[in-house]
């Protein structure tokens, strides 16, 4: 009896260890598979040591998996036959059944199930630590290795799979970045989180969106006396100003308001120094995407362009600063109170000008009204109406309501809206 007990401890104790290599194995495939490979890539970049060896291992998938599945089945079926051992030891005789029990829950347990929890969980702790192990694991396996992929890969083709690793499924869409955009919100202060989506949102909105409509212009009629012209530009709160002969659509050049200080200096002013110090108008059709057009402002150095549709006419301007001001938002603090097309009434509906965009609307008051259609609330609301209302009419939209206020030269000038919300905590 005693002779047999340091052999069945040997057996307990080997069988122990070859329980602990199984929960490696297996925690190992998993962290290793767990890895987020963006922040994976950050680490390498960063000389993170065993962000490096992780990388590195999955450049090669096939090896990764074929050295970790070598060292696991291994040690499980010899895990198997040293339990058959003690079994018999144990029991006097084979007793499969049981074996085949004790040992499933046991590998269940604690060389697969818990391993794999606290790798999925932690998968940086193990994979970084346990990619040292596996790179000398792969490098002594090496042949074997390669025998088994050779073989793996040629089935995989025969199956009519690319055995080829393909890293674009790793790369991210527009629509995942921006859910990892939304996902980040503990780690990304709002402010730069709604920056981010805004940049997202640029290939989806187009200069039509977000132009100045061509009857807000504000502009030079060179035809004008010289006394208006400067008057005019003595009170401009651009910078820039459209030079165009009695109509709009006749436009001359754009003039930088800086160049015609230095007329000023030089006592030089006059219509014929005004028309020389313009520039030509950059045209854009209005189809145009922001993300696009931010591009071509940097390229050709410009900060504005002159919106046409599709027959040439103008439709309106847009500036550099329109397009910023879609990603870091408008450049105030209390939106629908600085708004000169917003103004706030005390029962909590707003008065807003009927040539404000839809896209404007939105994003001052957290509104959600449909802009796939029309782009000014004057023409949502007539595309609803399929008319020009010459009196006050009431509206309902999908939760809200407007009501028409003021229609003059067959424009809705100014709209009454509130959300219906709204009505029924009144009522």
């Amino acid at each position: 009896m005693s002779a047999e007990e340091p052999s069945l401890a040997m057996l307990l104790l080997s069988f122990g260890l070859l329980i602990l290599a199984s929960a490696y194995f297996s925690s190992s495939e998993t962290a290793m598979m767990s890895l987020n490979r963006y922040r994976l890539k950050h680490l390498a970049r960063n000389k993170h040591a065993g962000a490096s060896r992780a990388s590195k291992l999955l450049e090669t998938p096939d090896k990764l998996i074929g050295v970790i599945l070598i060292g696991n089945n291994f040690v499980n079926f010899l895990a198997a036959a040293i339990a058959t051992t003690i079994a018999i030891q144990i029991f006097g005789e084979p007793a499969p059944l049981i074996t085949a029990i004790v040992l499933t829950l046991v590998v269940l347990i604690f060389a697969e199930v818990t391993p794999k929890t606290i790798a999925a969980l932690y998968p940086e702790k193990i994979a970084h630590p346990s990619s040292l192990i596996l790179l000398l694991l792969l490098k002594i396996l090496y042949p074997v290795v390669w025998m088994v992929n050779v073989v793996s890969n040629a089935l995989v083709r025969v199956l009519g799979f690319n055995s080829v690793s393909d890293d674009s499924h790793q790369q991210l869409s527009a629509e995942e970045l921006r859910t990892v955009v939304y996902e980040s919100s503990e780690r990304i202060s709002r402010r730069r989180q709604g920056m981010l989506l805004n940049i997202l949102d640029l290939e989806h909105v187009t200069v039509n969106d977000i132009l100045v409509p061509r009857h807000d212009i504000v502009g030079i009629d060179i035809e004008a006396n010289t006394d208006e012209i400067l008057s005019l530009i003595s009170s401009s709160q651009h910078t820039r100003m459209p030079v165009y002969k009695k109509d709009i659509n006749n436009l001359v050049g754009i003039l930088h308001l800086r160049s015609v200080g230095k007329l000023i200096r030089l006592e030089t002013v006059n219509k014929a120094a005004i028309l020389g110090e313009t520039i030509e108008p950059y045209y854009i059709p209005e189809s145009t995407p922001l993300h696009i057009q931010l591009s071509k402002f940097q390229t050709k150095k410009l900060r504005m362009a002159v919106v046409v549709d599709e027959y040439g006419a103008i439709k309106g301007l847009v500036t550099l600063e329109d397009i910023l001001e879609e990603i870091v938002g408008e450049f105030t603090t209390d939106l629908a109170n600085s708004s000169k097309d917003f103004h706030a009434q005390q029962d909590g509906s707003y008065l807003i000008d009927g040539s404000t965009s839809i896209r404007d609307i939105n994003r001052i008051l957290s509104w959600n009204l449909d802009n796939t259609g029309a782009k000014t609330l004057s023409g949502l609301l007539t595309e609803m109406l399929q008319s020009i209302p010459d009196s006050s009419v009431g509206i309902r939209l999908d939760g809200y309501y407007a009501e028409t206020v003021q229609v003059k030269g067959n424009v809705i000038r100014t709209v009454k809206m509130w959300q219906k919300e709204k009505v029924e905590e009144d009522d």
